[in-house]
C-alpha cells in the first residue's frame, strides 16, 4: 500500500484539466451547463483583468445555479483553475495548428521566421488576458505552476524543433542553441509588450506592427549569422 501512495499522488500531480479540478456531475447535469460555468467565469476574467468576481456572479451570467456550481466545484478557487486549464489545453492546440500551417506554407528560414513572429503574436495576443491572470496566480498556486511550466518548456520544444527543420539555412554549427535562443527572444519581447508577466507600465508604445517586423529581421539574422 505504501509502494502505490507515492505514484497515484505523482500521477494527480502531473495532470491538468478541467476535468481534474472539477467533479464528475450528477446524473442528469450536462456538459452545457459547465461550459455555461466556465463562458461566465472567464467572461468575468478577462473583464475585469482580475479572479475578482463572486459565484453568484457566474450564477447569474451563466444561467446555472449556486448549488450547480458547488456540485461541480469544491471552490471557486477550483472554477478559476478550471478556467485556466482550458486556456492552456485552447493554447496547446492553438499552437500545434499554427506551426503546422507555418510548415506546410513556408518553404525556407526567410519565410518561416517572420510569419512565426506574425502568427505567434497572435496566439498570445488572443489568451493574453487569461495568461496574465495564469502566471499571477501560479505565483502562489503549485496546482497552476507546475502545468504552467511544463506548458512553457513544450512551446519551447515545439518551435525549436520547427526551426531546426530549416537548419541547413543556419549559421555557424551550434544549431539547437540559436534555435532555443531565437525563441526566447521572440517570447520575451512580445510577452514583455503584452504584460505577461510584467505590469501594464512595462509596456512601451512602440508600434506593434514595427516591433513584429523587426523582430522577425533580428532573430533570421541571428540565426544565419556565420
Amino acid at each position: 500500500m505504501t509502494g502505490k501512495t507515492p505514484s497515484k499522488t505523482k500521477a494527480k500531480a502531473t495532470t491538468f484539466t478541467v476535468e481534474t479540478v472539477s467533479r464528475t456531475p450528477q446524473q442528469g447535469r450536462s456538459k452545457a451547463s459547465l461550459e455555461r460555468m466556465l463562458g461566465a467565469a472567464r467572461a468575468l476574467m478577462v473583464e475585469r483583468g482580475s479572479e475578482d468576481f463572486t459565484l453568484i456572479e457566474v450564477s447569474k451570467r451563466g444561467n446555472v445555479s449556486i448549488g450547480s456550481i458547488y456540485l461541480r466545484f469544491e471552490s471557486k478557487d477550483n472554477l478559476v483553475r478550471a478556467v485556466i486549464a482550458e486556456t492552456m489545453e485552447h493554447m496547446e492546440r492553438s499552437e500545434d495548428a499554427m506551426l503546422a500551417t507555418l510548415e506546410q506554407g513556408c518553404s525556407s528560414l526567410r519565410e518561416f521566421v517572420p510569419a512565426f513572429v506574425e502568427a505567434y503574436a497572435g496566439v498570445l495576443t488572443d489568451n493574453a488576458a487569461l495568461l496574465r491572470l495564469a502566471m499571477t496566480r501560479a505565483e502562489n498556486d503549485p496546482l497552476v505552476a507546475e502545468p504552467g511550466k511544463r506548458a512553457a518548456l513544450r512551446a519551447v520544444a515545439l518551435v525549436k524543433a520547427a526551426l531546426l527543420h530549416y537548419a541547413d539555412e543556419f549559421g555557424g554549427t551550434d544549431h539547437e542553441t540559436r534555435a532555443e535562443a531565437a525563441y526566447y527572444i521572440i517570447f520575451a519581447t512580445l510577452a514583455r509588450q503584452l504584460s505577461l508577466g510584467s505590469s501594464r507600465e512595462s509596456v512601451t508604445d512602440y508600434d506593434w506592427a514595427e516591433l513584429k517586423r523587426e523582430l522577425g529581421r533580428m532573430c533570421l539574422a541571428y540565426l544565419t549569422a556565420a
